[in-house]
């Protein structure tokens, strides 16, 4: 098993007792903290998955916050093969300390960054183009600060005897075949949200599965599906609409990331009252040595 490192050149690992303060402050950068922000909520609430976070050794003086690993599956499964970082957007030249860091980050190695902030992104990018290339996936982050009465008007009837459940961990191979970024997020993964998060599934009057939703690791709610046979029904509207009231009562910021061609979503989400924030960035960076690597995530985790 990979020993979890206590500090690296820059950076130290936080314990338990140290997260609920770093929600607190990273709080004051929302809404363009609240992936980050929300992935130490659900840590810390329902420790979906094992996670190691770091501050800098100066916090919060050089406020930049990473979390190993950024995503649960990626080419070797190890914990320092992935992370995710924020920093507040007028503090990007802290970022240096990642270009600095030799212990916790290896650069001479392919590194998957999880949806990160774009102006993160583009800084890191700054110093990583001597060293190598970034195959970048886009999306936005759509949020919503509280429900609105408009909710109340959404049609919620279900379509031929339809219902909807929560689902239950026998549904997580089904949704983790289905699911368009699943080499990077690991079967388990799904399992464990169903166990220990809103998760829910329309079910047809026949009983298959026909379209579901869950809460994910980092607090969004994401994996939003519809089986082709059953579009068209008003069920994804349904989806949404729950799961936002629920992900709401639990205590979260309910947020989307929605991938910038996709219309379809964006009017859903519109309709609920989401309102576009920013730019988020989902990355591979590849050292030129390692230019021939195997591209996407694995399908091992750690």
């Amino acid at each position: 098993m990979e020993e979890v490192l206590s500090e690296g050149k820059n950076f130290r690992l936080l314990e338990d007792s140290e997260l609920p303060d770093i929600i607190e402050f990273i709080g004051q950068f929302l809404p363009h903290s609240i992936k980050f922000h929300q992935t130490l909520k659900t840590y810390l609430n329902d420790r979906v998955w094992d996670f190691h976070f770091y501050v800098t050794k100066t916090w919060p003086d050089q406020p930049v916050i990473l979390h190993f690993p950024g995503m649960t599956s990626t080419p070797n499964g190890k914990i320092y093969e992935s992370f995710s970082v924020f920093c507040p957007c007028d503090q990007l030249e802290y970022l240096e300390l990642l270009r600095e860091e030799d212990v916790l980050i290896d650069w001479t190695q392919p590194i998957y960054l999880n949806f990160t902030h774009a102006n993160i992104m583009n800084k890191i990018e700054e110093f990583y183009s001597d060293i190598g290339t970034i195959e970048k996936q886009y999306g936005d982050i759509y949020a919503i600060s509280e429900l609105t009465k408009e909710d109340d008007s959404i049609n919620v009837v279900f379509a031929e005897d339809a219902e909807m459940l929560q689902l239950t961990p026998e549904h997580a191979q089904t949704i983790h075949d289905l699911y368009p970024a699943n080499h990077m997020e690991c079967v388990e993964i799904f399992e464990k949200l169903i166990k220990k998060l809103p998760c829910y599934g329309v079910f047809s009057a026949s009983g298959e599965l026909a379209a579901w939703m869950v809460q994910s690791y980092y607090g969004a709610m994401f994996s939003m599906q519809t089986r082709p046979e059953y579009r068209r029904k008003g069920y994804g509207l349904i989806l949404a609409k729950y799961l936002t009231k629920v992900v709401t009562e639990r205590g979260y910021l309910p947020f989307v990331v929605i991938r910038p061609e996709n219309d379809a979503s964006k009017a859903l989400y519109s309709k609920l009252g989401f309102k576009k924030h920013f730019e988020t960035v989902r990355a591979i960076l590849r050292p030129h040595e390692r230019a021939n690597d195997e591209q996407g995530g694995g399908t091992n985790s750690q």
